[in-house]
């Protein structure tokens, strides 16, 4: 591969490692709406509380690696999503605001406040995230200068809305499957039912959108079957697909996890290789696009970020697998928990 496919890679892979690392967090916070007690409402906290915010790195360093490696194209999306992206800070922000504020005060209603507050951030973050995403496979309106020339309403249009609840629900899949493998006793099996529940609608609607994906963005399927990477990557999302219940119901947790893991990578995976080499495809003309070709850095500036991302991801891989491994296991409630 040539340094432009590298980094398109590269930033994928980051985002990937964002939506699965992240994506539970979110999927717990959505799930907060649903829990019965202050007893349960601190368990999904702590479960989460060591490891969000260095989840959120991965999204940093996505940007980061947008930033450095395609300019035009994180210039046209952050300036085109600027409503969303503004939202989508707010929610994450209220979201940590939420588990430092909560225990401030004994008080049931500041509690029940914050926890409205974190569910309900959790649960506008994922839907953002996931109609932002469907709005890129299907294509903006780019012109020829590179410049978002829609609408913050027309991101809201019917093809990324259904992208966008199917991903919220496979969000809350990988948080019911993330919080099985940090409980224990009664909320550990009320949490387990929500796995079956979550399942099905997601199958439902991942068919849907599937279906729909053939309408609104055909262009994604163009020339993929003859790719080897492409029947790889359906068959390993299939059979994850299909192992979510199976591993559920055999109370394997940690490979529920995994399973709902694979499908969040193998889906963006999938979009990444029916954009490929677009970035940002324009709905207005297709020679506006964005690609690793007319929107990249200069041969030497990928040169350098690469050298520089060859040191810095493997310092994040090791914090994040240092900062899981000291925190695994069941999570119990101590006077230092959230």
């Amino acid at each position: 591969m040539d340094l432009n496919t590298t980094w398109f890679v590269l930033v994928f892979v980051l985002l990937i490692g964002y939506a699965i690392l992240d994506g539970f967090d979110l999927g717990v916070g959505v799930l907060h709406l649903f829990a019965r007690d202050d007893r349960e409402q601190r368990l999904h906290m702590n479960a989460i509380g060591p490891v969000w915010d260095g989840n959120e790195v991965w999204l940093l360093t996505g940007g980061g690696a947008l930033f450095a490696a395609f300019p035009p194209v994180y210039a046209a999306v952050f300036s085109g999503f600027y409503i969303a992206l503004m939202l989508l800070l707010a929610a994450l922000i209220l979201r940590a605001v939420s588990m430092e504020f909560r225990s401030k005060l004994e008080s049931p209603g500041w509690r029940r406040v914050w926890d409205l507050a974190f569910g309900l951030g959790s649960l506008v973050a994922a839907l953002l995230l996931a109609v932002a995403f469907a709005n890129i496979l299907r294509g903006v309106p780019i012109d020829a200068h590179g410049n978002y020339a829609g609408t913050f309403v027309g991101l809201l249009n019917p093809y990324s809305l259904l992208v966008g609840v199917t991903g919220l629900v496979l969000l809350v899949l990988h948080g019911a499957a993330y919080l099985t493998l940090k409980t224990e006793g009664t909320l550990h099996d009320r949490v387990r039912r929500w796995i079956p529940r979550s399942w099905i609608a997601f199958v439902v609607l991942f068919v849907a959108s599937t279906i729909a994906s053939f309408f609104a963005a055909g262009h994604l399927f163009d020339g993929v079957f003859g790719n080897p990477l492409f029947w790889v990557m359906a068959v390993v999302l299939i059979l994850a697909i299909v192992y979510v219940p199976v591993a559920s119901r055999g109370g394997r947790d940690f490979s529920t996890l995994v399973a709902t893991s694979a499908i969040i990578a193998c889906v963006m995976g999938l979009g990444a290789l029916g954009m490929f080499p677009n970035l940002v495809r324009s709905t207005l003309d297709l020679s506006y696009s964005l690609n690793i070709h007319n929107a990249s850095s200069t041969p030497l500036t990928l040169k350098s970020m690469f050298i520089i991302a060859a040191v810095g991801v493997p310092i994040v891989l090791v914090y994040t697998v240092a900062i899981y491994w000291i925190f695994r296991g069941k999570v119990r409630l101590t006077e230092e928990s959230y």
